[in-house]
């Protein structure tokens, strides 16, 4: 059996890609997309894909509007966001509750960065997102929800409007400003290492940013698949982290999963339990924020093979 699959080039996903670590029955054919995000759009909107990594936000948005589209339990990155909001080093900007009033930009609304911001610094710091001016650069991927009056969209870069003082804040990345103002941009929040320690630590919630999506139709064709992917997927984790363990893996992003696990433990768990403090979170963020109608209880949204291995 031949699936179209589209994952992004991380660590734990590297033995897949490679076909040293194979789904029993099935012939992977990988598709390679320049830019993940629109993959994600691809998948809200048509599902051309068999198997696709999406942003879990996206992902909650489609399958509320009625895409026919599922989700396993299977994180593909994982950062904590009280970082990753930035500011100029000159602005008067000294915390998070400081934006209120104020104009910050992001790639889209509903990125999955900026809604986990939005909702830790809710919940974290008392922000109303309601008082702030987002400016959005892309269309959202599912657009049936629409988006709040106060999020506008700009024809211009958003590392173009922080420069000349017309926006306050922008996010990082492909989340927003990309890497053009290196150098001149800090974190709304200076402290966020230690904050999000503490918060995992009373918690227990640790974002996630991309998940595993299949068709309906191909998992209703195939009852065994959601397993083998599953336990495909776990194992090439298990033998990216052990290269972690040893050294072998000592890029960057490697060292960056080095260190979580000193806080969180497995820094890539996979799982409906081991998730479910994180997605719940997530699922409250969106709802609050007016990406989804309701709030479905997770199980609900995420399947997960009960024979199945993390």
């Amino acid at each position: 059996m031949k699936l179209s699959i589209v994952l992004g080039r991380h660590g734990q996903v590297q033995d897949l890609r490679a076909g040293e670590v194979t789904v029993p029955g099935v012939d992977l054919e990988f598709t390679e997309i320049k830019r993940m995000p629109d993959a994600y759009r691809e998948m809200a909107r048509t599902q051309p894909y068999d198997i696709c990594e999406m942003a879990p936000t996206s992902y909650l948005m489609a399958r509320a509007a009625g895409a026919p589209i599922t989700a396993l339990p299977i994180p593909m990155t994982r950062r904590f966001r009280h970082a990753g909001l930035l500011r100029l080093k000159s602005s008067d900007i000294r915390g998070p509750k400081d934006l209120e009033g104020r104009r910050v930009g992001v790639r889209a609304y509903a990125v999955t960065a900026a809604v986990w911001t939005r909702g830790i610094y809710a919940d974290e710091f008392g922000v109303d997102a309601s008082k702030i001016t987002w400016l959005t650069q892309e269309d959202e991927n599912v657009k049936a929800f629409g988006v709040p009056s106060n999020v506008h969209r700009t024809d211009r870069k958003l590392a173009d409007l922080l420069a000349a003082g017309e926006l306050q804040a922008a996010f990082a990345g492909l989340a927003g400003a990309g890497s053009e103002l290196d150098g001149q941009l800090v974190d709304v929040v200076g402290d966020a290492a230690e904050r999000e320690a503490d918060w995992f630590e009373r918690t227990g919630i640790y974002p996630l940013h991309g998940v595993i999506v299949v068709r309906d139709d191909v998992l209703a064709a195939n009852p065994g698949l959601a397993a083998a992917l599953f336990d495909a997927f776990g194992q090439a984790k298990r033998n990216y982290l052990a290269r972690i363990e040893s050294g072998q893996a000592s890029g960057a992003e490697d060292l960056r999963y080095r260190r979580l696990g000193e806080l969180v433990g497995d820094p890539l768990p996979y799982g409906l339990a081991e998730n479910e403090a994180s997605l719940t979170a997530l699922v409250r963020y969106a709802h609050e924020q007016g990406l989804i109608p309701e709030r479905p209880p997770v199980e609900r949204v995420f399947h997960e093979p009960r024979e199945a291995q993390a």
